[in-house]
């Protein structure tokens, strides 16, 4: 083996013959750091948006001013945002070692500072040195999903906008007829009767107020259409598709309490593409840490992290009160009873947020190992 002695040194050759590069993006420019691991200030430059020859003309002319050959390693970086993962990979095309880095993890001075991209860029330069010289606890890197994982992820996210939208349609009817007196359900009955609705003094409603709330109608019909074929394509896709993904997902209904939208939102957003080592990386990519405070004699509990998968926590926290209903025999129900069921709204809350890291640790395990969470009850077990 080699010693610690024999891998500084080469780390340091290769840190020789490397050129690091941080990239600020915005719409219309990008504004890049370059720095060869020695220098105090970093190269800024800036080029149009998406303009990848620009880019290769700065990088060359990076390595001819810090006299590094035309061969050495390009490694670069740029902080997590609306681009999304498009530029990684096409960094990743051009044989530049990319890592995208979660802006929140970044530590900043608490004092007033002054903020451009170009001090942006030259401080994620100097970073990007520290990262790749050991110090890799300076940030946190992005997982980048494959592109079938991220195509898979769409499905699942527009049915939750179209959701939203529908509660946003029905509750905007309910609102306009409320100004004139009228409380009713948004139904398809509504719509024939509209006409025949009264307002508060006996009046029919106004034409122009019945034509909104029938354009309303409609988008929400349009609404609940598209949630209607979306949710034949989830059906369909378990179905037929003998995918490792839609293994998972059926593997995971057969458990009381999970139904398709949790289990197909567990698989596509963390259990079918993410590989974890242990229970501690699944409660960090939750956001589901616990962030103790210490300082001197004052000790006190911060929450959760919050830096995982808000998608995935929402969806494992409302499991958890699931389980409680449809597993109440199982060992975890039972622990979370014992320990917050006699206390107030407020204890409980807490307790349900530590229930849910569990089970999702638990449901990790059941899905990689086949572990049966302890207690748990099976659906096809009910039905003999």
């Amino acid at each position: 083996m080699k010693n610690q002695a024999t891998l500084l040194s080469e780390n340091h050759n290769a840190k020789e013959n490397t050129l690091f590069l941080a990239m600020e993006l915005s719409r219309k420019k990008w504004k890049l750091g370059f720095n060869d691991g020695k220098q105090m200030r970093a190269r800024i430059r800036t080029i149009a948006a998406r303009d990848f020859q620009g880019l290769q003309r700065e990088i060359e002319q990076a390595k001819a001013h810090y006299g590094l050959s035309a061969s050495a390693r390009t490694l670069s970086c740029y902080e997590a945002g609306r681009e999304g993962f498009w530029v990684h990979r096409a960094l990743a095309e051009k044989a530049i070692d990319n890592v995208i880095v979660d802006a929140a993890s970044i530590d900043i001075k608490r004092r007033k500072r002054a903020k451009t991209d170009r001090i942006d860029a030259e401080s994620l330069a100097g970073k990007l040195v520290r990262y790749h010289g050991g110090e890799v606890s300076v940030w946190s890197v992005v997982r980048v999903p494959s592109l079938e994982a991220e195509a898979a992820r769409q499905i699942h996210r527009d049915i939750g906008v179209l959701q939203r939208e529908r509660q946003q349609h029905r509750v905007r009817i309910q609102s306009l007829l409320f100004t004139q007196g009228i409380d009713v359900a948004v139904t398809p009955k509504l719509l024939r009767d509209l006409a025949e609705i009264r307002c508060w003094n006996g009046e029919r409603l106004p034409a122009e107020l019945q034509e909104r709330i029938r354009r309303e109608y409609a988008r929400l019909r349009a609404v609940e259409q598209d949630l209607f074929v979306l949710r034949k394509q989830q059906n369909t896709r378990l179905k037929n598709e003998p995918t490792a993904a839609m293994e998972k997902i059926r593997l995971l209904q057969q458990l009381c309490g999970i139904a398709m939208k949790s289990s197909w939102v567990f698989v596509m957003e963390l259990f079918g593409w993410r590989q974890f080592r242990n229970r501690r990386e699944v409660a960090s990519a939750l956001g589901l840490t616990p962030m103790p405070y210490q300082s001197g004699d004052s000790a006190r509990d911060q929450g959760i992290s919050r830096a995982g998968n808000r998608r995935v926590r929402a969806m494992a926290i409302e499991i958890a009160w699931s389980w409680l209903r449809y597993q109440p025999q199982s060992q975890l129900s039972q622990w979370y009873q014992q320990r917050f069921g006699g206390g107030g709204p407020r204890i409980r809350r807490i307790g349900i947020v530590a229930m849910a890291r569990r089970l999702m640790i638990d449901l990790w395990r059941y899905v990689e190992s086949g572990i049966l969470p302890p207690g748990a009850r099976m659906k096809t077990s009910v039905s003999r």
